[in-house]
């Protein structure tokens, strides 16, 4: 009894792997996230570093375009010399621009819009004080400019321009000093996320290969046990297989047989009733003698009909049990096969028939194989001329039956057709193969091959 396939069964390792999978692409994510994370705050931080590092150039050039402002017109206060001028120009003429940036800078920023603011007022006085310098020299006032240059308000105004420059500085190292510290902290948090989200997606990753692992197992335990069921399923085959032919040429054998019993006894029992009734009707025309021509006439018919039950006898058992091919070998009777089915029929059938070693159930199938071919031919063909060809190729005797028919389609072979399938087995019973080749309105050739006998 064949035994049901058993379904494929992986539920463990199946949702081990639903869940394994999951955590991989939660701890994937997770790493994603953190990295974008992180290089946001970096940005940031990196974005107020270079705001603060701005302020910083910002105050410093102001800062220097001051100092060099003042230089240029001490020197010009003390010297006289027109150029001593071109720094103080210089200084006063970006010092506007200086203020512009950095009014810009600090603008977000409510503590250093003060310092701005009062950097801006202290730079507009120590301008203004340079300004009164510069012209009271300019006038040849030399009592009036000694006196402001003696005196400590240049001083005072530049300390505090200083003052204010400074914080402006100090607020700006803080805020550099802070974005460094939330770069530093973006820093340790991607660490510590990317070693965390790293180590889940290691465990997961590791669990994902012991669970494939597992599934592999189990997949090599179910392709074991379906390999162990095909080969036990192909072993059953192959014995129903060899029990069915076993049996089919028992069902041969036993049809030969039965055919040879009852060719037998159509002989020696019909033959005798037959024979009988010919000695009968033979000492009934004695006896008889000249009677009317009614008499006569029915005589002939009975004897006439009696010869024709003797005939249709005679080709019954040569149906049944070829005589011929006992007496007189494969060729001939063949030959005798081919003649009179070409003679009922009304068909020209040639027959090209060599003398080939085969044993007696390879002669008998050989012969059966033709007379089943012609028989099909009769029926169904509507054919006009048949070949029947046996000749010997190596190891091998090659038969063919060719016949100029309709044809028919070789897909509907196996409906029906009993007659063919028995000549397959047959030829397949002796080791033998067997093929037919059809195309609707061209014609049918049947080939066999069978091996020699020794």
């Amino acid at each position: 009894m064949l035994r049901p396939h058993r379904p494929l069964r992986w539920p463990h390792a199946l949702q081990r792997l639903a869940v394994v999978l999951p955590l991989a692409v939660l701890a994937a994510l997770a790493l994603v996230g953190i990295n974008e994370a992180g290089y946001q705050r970096s940005h940031q931080a990196l974005q107020q570093l270079a705001h603060s590092q701005a302020t910083h150039s910002s105050v410093n050039r102001l800062l220097q375009d001051m100092l060099d402002a003042e230089t240029g017109l001490r020197g010009y206060l003390l010297t006289g010399d027109e150029r001593y001028l071109d720094p103080y120009k210089a200084g006063i003429a970006t010092l506007q621009d200086d203020l512009e940036q950095l009014r810009s800078l600090v603008a977000d920023t409510p503590e250093d819009r003060q310092h701005y603011e009062a950097l801006a007022r202290t730079i507009t006085t120590k301008l203004s004080e340079m300004a009164l310098s510069l012209d009271l020299r300019r006038k040849e006032r030399q009592d009036a400019w000694q006196f402001v240059l003696s005196t400590d308000v240049g001083k005072q105004h530049m300390d505090a321009i200083r003052l204010h420059a400074r914080a402006l500085i100090d607020s700006s190292n803080a805020q550099v000093a802070r974005g460094q510290a939330e770069i530093e902290r973006a820093l340790w948090g991607s660490r510590l996320g990317i070693a965390l989200a790293t180590a889940v997606g290691l465990l997961a990753f590791y669990r994902y290969l012991r669970q494939t692992q597992a599934l592999q197992q189990a997949t090599a335990r179910e392709q074991q046990a379906l390999e162990s069921e095909r080969e036990r399923l192909e072993a059953l085959v192959r014995a129903r297989t060899a029990s069915l032919s076993a049996l089919a040429n028992h069902l041969q054998q036993v049809r030969e047989d039965e055919r040879g019993h009852l060719a037998r006894e159509l002989h020696d029992e019909l033959g005798a009733l037959l024979t009988a009734a010919k000695l009968d009707l033979a000492r009934l025309k004695s006896r008889i003698g000249t009677s009317g021509p009614e008499v006569q006439e029915r005589l002939q018919h009975l004897g006439a009909t009696l010869n024709q039950v003797i005939a249709l006898k005679r080709r019954i058992i040569e149906d049944l049990r070829p005589s011929a091919l006992a007496n007189l070998g494969l060729a001939t009777a063949l030959e005798i096969l081919a003649r009179e089915f070409s003679e009922r029929a009304g068909l020209s059938v040639q027959a090209q028939v060599d003398e080939v070693r085969l044993n007696d159930a390879a002669q008998l199938a050989v012969y059966r194989l033709v007379q089943e071919s012609l028989t099909n031919i009769g029926k169904y063909a509507q054919a006009h001329q048949v070949h029947v060809r046996v000749q010997p190729q190596g190891a091998q005797v090659v038969v063919t039956v060719h016949d100029d028919g309709i044809g028919f389609e070789p897909a509907t072979l196996g409906h029906g057709g009993h007659g063919l399938a028995g000549m397959r087995q047959r030829i397949e019973a002796l080791g033998g193969q067997w093929q037919v080749q059809s195309t609707a309105g061209q014609g049918t050739t049947v080939h066999a091959w069978l091996p020699t006998s020794g």
